[in-house]
């Protein structure tokens, strides 16, 4: 018996003895993404504005006031850009010259970090070139296309230009060279818009106007394509023949000519939703420059609710 309680005071000591080691809590790390807003400032007549500082803009989220975390002037972020061409009867009276102009396009704004693709629809829409910086291949791409038969898939092209351009990295452009003309029912208007605003891809849309009078153009596809540009912070342009190259010029300008703003949003209270859409407004710091400057970018995103 003696024994056993020498060995239970030992046993005792040893806990006294032995140091306390207090019990590690967990970390918990939050990760705010960073949003980034591509944004063009035009003057009254559509120009270009470019020379102007952080200090120069205002950005909000659902109203509210952020701090501009980045801000680039001349970005050097990479382009990804889907030239979607309408093969369609009502418009390839033009095609000639959409070819010339889309060719010069690409091979005046593809930089060494850019990669463009070409898309091409009439009944049907499909992925021609793949992406690629090789301007030549593009252009390969482009000579190669035939007249469609039947309807115009335009809101499937959007649709499918938006899925090919979701996994490229920096920013997502796609210019779409069409009468707006929808006659295939696959894709919903809707549906291209959200799939555009989703995947971040500014449109730029170049209406091919058939004839100068109203009756034979589709007027509710020309307000599409300009409704497209500008819920996803492209700019839209009407073109014949004779002002393609020009048009193509100015959307090289406007992409040459854009500013990067990113801002950390601030993190939302648990009252408050999580996920879904939030707009995002960019305006100029100075009520003059707010009365002389347009300001085009998206006009918001759609935020992942994370537990």
């Amino acid at each position: 018996m003696r024994h056993v309680a020498a060995g239970l005071a030992a046993l005792a000591l040893l806990f006294i003895a032995a140091p306390v080691t207090a019990q590690k809590q967990p970390t918990f790390r939050v990760d705010v993404p960073l949003v980034n807003v591509f944004a063009s400032v035009t003057d009254k007549a559509g120009a270009p504005i470019g020379g102007l500082t952080r200090d120069d803009f205002q950005l909000f989220e659902d109203g509210k006031l952020q701090k501009i975390a980045v801000f680039e002037r001349d970005t050097s972020a990479p382009l990804a850009i889907v030239l979607s061409v309408d093969l369609s009867g009502s418009v390839y009276k033009d095609f000639a010259a959409e070819q010339r102009a889309a060719q010069h396009f690409a091979k005046a704004v593809l930089r060494p970090q850019d990669r463009a693709n070409v898309v091409a629809f009439a009944d049907s829409t499909r992925e021609v070139t793949g992406f690629t910086g090789d301007a030549k291949r593009i252009a390969g791409g482009l000579n190669g296309l035939r007249p469609g038969a039947g309807g115009t898939a335009f809101y499937s092209s959007v649709s499918l230009s938006s899925q090919l351009l979701r996994p490229e990295h920096g920013r997502r452009v796609l210019v779409v060279i069409s009468d707006g003309d929808n006659t295939v029912n696959d894709v919903s208007y809707q549906e291209a818009l959200d799939e555009a605003v989703r995947d971040e891809v500014m449109v730029y849309s170049i209406i091919d106007v058939p004839v100068a009078a109203s009756a034979g153009r589709s007027l509710a596809g020309e307000h599409a394509m300009i409704t497209l540009a500008e819920q996803t912070g492209g700019r839209a342009y009407y073109a014949d023949q004779a002002s393609l190259e020009q048009i193509f010029q100015r959307v090289a300008d406007d992409l040459r000519t854009q500013y990067q703003l990113g801002y950390y949003p601030r993190k939302r209270g648990p009252e408050e939703e999580q996920g879904g859409f939030r707009s995002i407004a960019v305006k100029m710091s100075s009520v003059a420059n707010n009365a002389k400057y347009s300001v085009h970018n998206r006009p918001g995103y759609y935020a992942h609710a994370t537990p």
